[in-house]
């Protein structure tokens, strides 16, 4: 799986690596718990779910990778599906537009936001939000396919 990176991308990974193991005490391993934080490092959005089924863990300290390692690991995340399309977003926001206006009220966005798939905190949807310049309008809904757009637009500053 490695053989089929390119030199460029092998030393990207290798940076990504190093630093870890510069942060987890330089012994040539980088604790698996870190595994999705260093796929977000090399520009990958896995879900959690994913990092598990590839060796991610949930505890400091359940096991570590080497470089040669963590490789595969790499290759399979990036062969496989991007986590949502604008189709996939806009059918979740659709189960909760009971008019089909194309609008969800603030609270139910929130409420699928921190509840529902891979959960987030009210504070990472508040940061959403506020990136992505998100308004409620005068009853207090959201044009969820600005929203989603916006999103998928990503990243923010």
């Amino acid at each position: 799986m490695a053989s089929e990176l390119s030199r460029d991308e092998i030393e990207e990974i290798r940076d990504v690596f190093e630093l870890f193991d510069f942060w987890d005490g330089r012994d040539g391993e980088v604790d698996a718990f870190k595994t999705g934080h260093m796929l977000y490092c090399l520009g990958m959005n896995p879900t959690l779910e994913t990092v598990r089924k590839n060796g991610g863990t949930d505890k400091l300290g359940e096991k570590a990778y080497k470089f040669e390692e963590f490789l595969p690991i790499y290759s399979a995340v990036s062969k496989e599906k991007d986590t949502g399309t604008f189709a996939d977003f806009n059918e979740a926001f659709k189960t909760f537009d009971r008019e089909g206006q194309g609008f969800i009220s603030a609270a139910e966005m929130r409420h699928v936001l921190t509840c529902l798939g891979e959960k987030l905190s009210d504070e990472d949807v508040d940061e959403i939000i506020k990136a992505t310049d998100t308004r409620e309008d005068l009853e207090g809904n959201v044009k969820y396919e600005d929203f989603i757009q916006k999103v998928l637009k990503g990243p923010y500053e």
